[in-house]
């Protein structure tokens, strides 16, 4: 009898704790369902998820962008640096070539001539700097002729209006543009074509026959290489007295301004 009350206390006790650690397992095991339940059902969580996802595949996205630009800033950089290894020849033979024709055409046109000025190199041009081109147009011609070493007659026609109203004759032009450059008394055109006919060579021909000055770059002491000084007969008033009508009167060797071109340098 006490073996058999043993047995079935130690059954007992067996069968208490077997339903104890499956009531635990159930236990625990009970709360996942209702969460799986739960995420599956629950709408918003899916659509947070899905979010997400969106987020990440926009930044993923964004970094392909993202190396796009900086492949091709590397390809940019890299075709510039190769252009700065192997610089670009620039060939100008064709431009200066057409400017030469065009020289040639003007040079042996005999219904534009300046009269009088067939041993000499005539440049109308401007000291005013109010055009800013037209001004470093004028200087760029004069600093080729004299490096040459060879003297110019340069008309300023904002110093006399005297010249301008010759010029406009010659070139039959009311407006016409600065600079302007005779050789022998024949028209050459402006300052692309005296520029171009420089880079060929071909200017440097044409100015074969004239003397070179002995001392290039030298100032006029009298002057200042501006062409002009004030009349020596009115003092650059314009005006003289005529002791015999007791008059004042305009004075006929100045120009408008009262100066008279240099006796230094321009005679």
């Amino acid at each position: 009898m006490a073996e058999l009350d043993n047995s079935s206390t130690s059954s007992s006790s067996g069968s208490t704790l077997f339903n104890r650690s499956f009531t635990m397992h159930a236990n625990t095991a009970e709360p996942d369902a209702p969460k799986v339940h739960l995420l599956l059902n629950n709408p918003s969580s899916l659509n947070r998820a899905a979010s997400i996802s969106k987020i990440y595949n926009s930044i993923d996205s964004v970094k392909g962008k993202v190396k796009k630009l900086c492949n091709l800033f590397e390809s940019a950089k890299s075709s510039s640096t190769s252009k700065e290894l192997s610089p670009k020849v620039v060939l100008r033979p064709t431009k200066s070539i057409g400017y030469s024709s065009s020289f040639s055409s003007s040079f042996n046109n005999p219904l534009i001539r300046l009269p009088g000025t067939e041993d000499r190199i005539v440049v109308y041009l401007t000291s005013l700097r109010g055009i800013r081109r037209t001004y470093e147009d004028c200087y760029a011609v004069r600093m080729i002729f004299r490096g040459f070493r060879v003297w110019v007659d340069e008309r300023d026609v904002s110093m006399d209006s005297a010249y301008k109203k010759e010029l406009q004759s010659v070139l039959r032009k009311k407006n016409p543009s600065l600079p302007q450059v005779f050789i022998k008394g024949k028209y050459v055109g402006g300052a692309d074509v005296i520029k171009s006919m420089f880079e060929v060579g071909e200017l440097a021909k044409i100015l074969e026959d004239f003397p070179r000055i002995q001392q290039p770059g030298l100032v006029c002491d009298c002057c200042g290489d501006v062409r002009f000084v004030p009349c020596g007969n009115c003092s650059g008033s314009r005006k003289v007295f005529d002791e015999g009508e007791g008059l004042l009167k305009r004075c006929l060797e100045c120009n408008e301004n009262g100066l008279i071109r240099c006796p230094n340098c321009c005679s």
